[in-house]
């Protein structure tokens, strides 16, 4: 275009005018030749870090590009200045959706519908909600929230913990094998367990391994598969979880982190949390379905926070500790993550006396920590140096183990909130005496 190639004239002679530089950059914006508008925007932003037309037309230019990341990150900075504005708003829930990114997405869509109900976007409707009697009130295809998969994992991929997985087994594993036997003395097939322990021991694996062992669906639901701004849709969100684990029986439904879904209700202001917790109580207990298939697993890092309820017969009746894994197990771990890495004579026996209290998650750290080690070493002459138990041990003296912490808070819950013996399983580990 004429006008175009004038502007472009133009300022070479004037390359300092900042307003005919933006307004040239969004006459090629609006051509649709996105290479040349990032270029003369990236100068803008650059002359003036404060230009908030520049760095706007700079993310519609990286959207246009499918440079997604660098988008928002431009967004979340300007809607820092501008919470409100209704553009900055539109095209971060857009960038959001195509980072398939649905909570995001929806969590700006909505905030944006709030301050403009008369809002559309045919794109963002499609996926993040549906229009009735012309009410904007979203309603989330739930599709995006379903996700079962068949792991390929069972028991014996899972080192150590036999008494969590015998406990796991006459739980929900024998009643699903022996149905007619249980259903013979009136007893469902199903019911709920609750692991708790520190972060990293391995609760999320031993879950999907349940799933394999018995060849069932899995289901794991985290807080932003549940969790939804309008009031009454987590309820519902919950509720089409259990209903789809009810379609695809047997299927194990894992939650994840369960304290953030179950708070203690007495500690809590907002009747919104109390609603949910009910919810979740009375899916439970299939008042109102049948679980019978569906074997619940929940996961903790801090079971004291969680509503007593969810612990009553029915529902999260076994509570099981899964401790750091113990010294066959460490080793265990150590072989599989260093297994196909250049490695000479590792000691497994010696490195794993050294790592008492270790979670999985640490022992990665320390392999992590010792291959930055030989990889320095390795860039001087080029060839792989291997790594050796000397390696080991001087990333273990590097690394603190992350389940320290998690015990000191615990011994305390252990030793003064402990009346019903709950939690004599951690005292018992730390090898105290009541």
């Amino acid at each position: 275009m004429d006008s175009i190639d004038n502007l472009i004239s133009a300022l070479k002679h004037s390359p300092e005018n900042i307003p005919l530089r933006i307004y040239l950059a969004n006459l090629l914006l609006k051509e649709k030749r996105y290479n040349e508008a990032e270029e003369h925007f990236q100068i803008v932003v650059s002359e003036d870090k404060n230009n908030f037309e520049g760095k706007f037309g700079l993310a519609q230019t990286y959207f246009h590009l499918s440079k997604y990341s660098p988008c928002i990150v431009i967004l979340e900075e300007l809607l820092e200045k501008e919470d409100n504005n209704e553009q900055y708003l539109l095209l971060i829930s857009k960038a959001h959706l195509k980072e398939n990114d649905i909570y995001l997405s929806r969590e700006y869509y909505m905030k944006l519908i709030k301050i403009n109900p008369s809002i559309q976007s045919h794109e963002l409707d499609t996926v993040l909600r549906s229009s009735s009697n012309n009410n904007h009130q979203e309603e989330i295809d739930q599709d995006e929230l379903k996700f079962i998969e068949k792991p390929n994992i069972s028991f014996a991929d899972v080192g150590g913990m036999e008494n969590v997985k015998e406990e796991i087994d006459l739980k929900i594993i024998k009643p699903l094998l022996h149905s007619d036997l249980y259903k013979a003395y009136g007893k469902k097939i199903g019911g709920g367990i609750l692991l708790y322990g520190p972060p990293g021991c391995g609760k999320t694996y031993l879950a999907r391994a349940t799933a394999g062992e018995i060849n069932a669906n899995f289901i794991s639901v985290g807080i932003n598969d549940v969790l939804d701004m309008w009031s009454g849709n987590s309820e519902k969100n919950l509720h089409q979880i259990f209903e789809t684990a009810r379609k695809n029986t047997p299927c194990v439904l894992f939650f994840d982190e369960i304290d953030a879904l179950g708070a203690s209700r007495s500690d809590m202001k907002q009747s919104s949390g109390r609603h949910l917790i009910n919810q979740f109580l009375s899916e439970l207990d299939g008042i109102d379905s049948n679980n019978d298939g569906v074997l619940i697993l929940g996961a903790t890092n801090t079971p004291w926070h969680l509503d007593s309820a969810f612990r009553r017969p029915g529902r999260f009746d076994r509570i099981i500790f899964v401790s750091p894994p113990d010294e066959e197990s460490i080793m265990t771990i150590f072989k599989i993550n260093l297994e196909n890495k250049p490695c000479e004579n590792i000691d497994y026996k010696v490195i794993s006396k050294k790592t008492s209290k270790f979670s999985g998650a640490d022992v990665k750290a320390v392999i992590d920590i010792a291959i930055e080690g030989k990889l320095k070493e390795s860039f001087e002459s080029g060839i792989p140096k291997p790594i050796t138990t000397k390696d080991i041990l001087k990333a273990i003296k590097r690394h603190k183990a992350s389940t320290t912490e998690w015990f000191d808070s615990a011994r305390n819950y252990a030793l003064y909130s402990n009346e019903s013996g709950l939690y004599d399983d951690i005292l018992n580990y730390l090898k105290i005496k009541k």
